[in-house]
């Protein structure tokens, strides 16, 4: 039994044929070390993958293989990729997230999704694919995160925790039968108080 964070699941399928390919070429084209490999990886998935949002494209997606069809996803659909195509690597992968304001400085709140990965080097190691734009500057420069957002207003968490699977209310919210801009007005959001219960204060352990 491979450890949590190496596991392919019903959305982390990266046994998936296609999901497999395209992680052997970006580990190929790496030259097989795992640093250069989390690299390639997280810089294809943050600048081949669109944000739908930033892009007002559809489907929305969930599921890794969907992901890479269709080339467009939300930041935790990116995160769901990025994991398959590391773990398809043997590098293991989790999922973090965020507590962020949705558009202004007040409330409401949304959760954003990235990824964290174990590497030999320097550990666990938070990387952001969600994508870059005018503001937004995420890079993968271990030992130091360099993430797309900050959490610094009121409300706003950055949750401890590097779960091994996505959070069960995000999966929920990528419904494909929805349009990106539907599932914008309706993305999870969990405040401080109930992070204990969806296991977001448990900072990683190492491997």
């Amino acid at each position: 039994m491979k450890p949590d964070y190496l596991q392919a699941t019903d959305v982390i399928d990266w046994d998936h044929p296609q999901v497999r390919s395209m992680a052997q070429q970006l580990g190929d084209q790496a030259g097989g070390e795992s640093m250069a490999i989390a690299r390639t990886c997280f810089e294809w998935v943050r600048d081949q993958v669109r944000h739908c949002c930033d892009h007002k494209l559809n489907p929305v997606t969930c599921r890794a293989s969907d992901v890479l069809e269709h080339k467009t996803g939300y930041c935790f659909a990116k995160s769901h990729l990025l994991a398959a195509l590391l773990r398809a690597n043997d590098i293991p992968t989790g999922f973090c997230y965020q507590r962020l304001t949705f558009s202004t400085e007040k409330p409401p709140h949304i959760l954003h999704g990235f990824n964290g990965a174990y590497l030999p080097e320097v550990g666990w190691y938070r990387m952001d694919a969600r994508g870059n734009r005018k503001g937004i500057n995420a890079q993968f420069t271990p030992p130091i995160e360099q993430l797309a957002f900050t959490s610094t207003l009121p409300g706003e968490t950055n949750f401890a925790a590097i779960l091994p699977n996505p959070l069960p209310i995000v999966i929920q919210a990528l419904n494909p039968r929805k349009t990106w801009n539907t599932v914008l007005y309706e993305l999870p959001d969990i405040c401080p108080a109930e992070a204990e219960k969806h296991g977001l204060n448990q900072p990683p352990s190492s491997l």
